[in-house]
């Protein structure tokens, strides 16, 4: 299947993720001390920045006009939905600095060269961080799924206070609604 359009999505007839408990043991960790390249070209450790971080995870982000990664993408709970969420965490941006976020990334276990093309056509104001090594992943035991032979980053966000894990969204549905429940959340949770 081609994907031509990667924002236009009736969401009513994408499959929801269901909650798998795999996210529970996340609050409260603290961020183990992994190195992350950024589509800015640097090296972020998300465990050593002060403040409050925004990370929001995804599984793989697609290209317009190129075949998706299987036929039925969008029929994998979860899967199709990452362009709109980063989408709406750009559009947000300005906002969810306001709320207190000091910092905000996009994570996947895509390579730095695809996300970074991603973030230059997307006009990102905010870089997004690959763990294509899956470092950080199996460190915090993220919640993955494995498609076509990769493994990947179910959809969430988390909020990190000093390093460590104060909130979890997960799961994340739909998928461009995922900035407004993080702003909104930060608003009603001022550090």
């Amino acid at each position: 299947m081609n994907q031509n359009d990667l924002l236009a999505v009736d969401w009513s007839k994408i499959p929801a993720p269901q909650d798998d408990g795999a996210a529970r043991h996340l609050i409260g960790l603290a961020l183990p001390p992994v190195g992350l390249l950024a589509t800015n070209d640097t090296m972020v450790t998300l465990a050593e920045l002060s403040g409050r971080t925004v990370v929001f995870g995804y599984p793989r982000t697609g290209e317009p006009g190129k075949i998706a990664l299987v036929d039925d993408w969008d029929m994998i709970p979860g899967a199709r939905g990452c362009t709109p969420q980063t989408c709406a965490f750009r559009d947000l941006f300005a906002d969810l600095k306001a709320a207190g976020a000091q910092h905000v990334f996009g994570l996947s276990t895509q390579s730095n060269a695809y996300q970074s093309e991603m973030a230059g056509r997307l006009h990102l104001p905010f870089p997004v961080l690959s763990d294509e090594s899956l470092e950080l992943t199996r460190a915090l035991d993220l919640p993955t799924m494995e498609v076509a032979g990769l493994i990947m980053i179910k959809r969430l966000a988390l909020i990190v206070d000093d390093g460590r894990i104060t909130h979890v969204f997960y799961p994340v549905f739909p998928p461009d609604r995922n900035a407004g429940d993080v702003l909104a959340w930060l608003k009603a949770n001022p550090r």
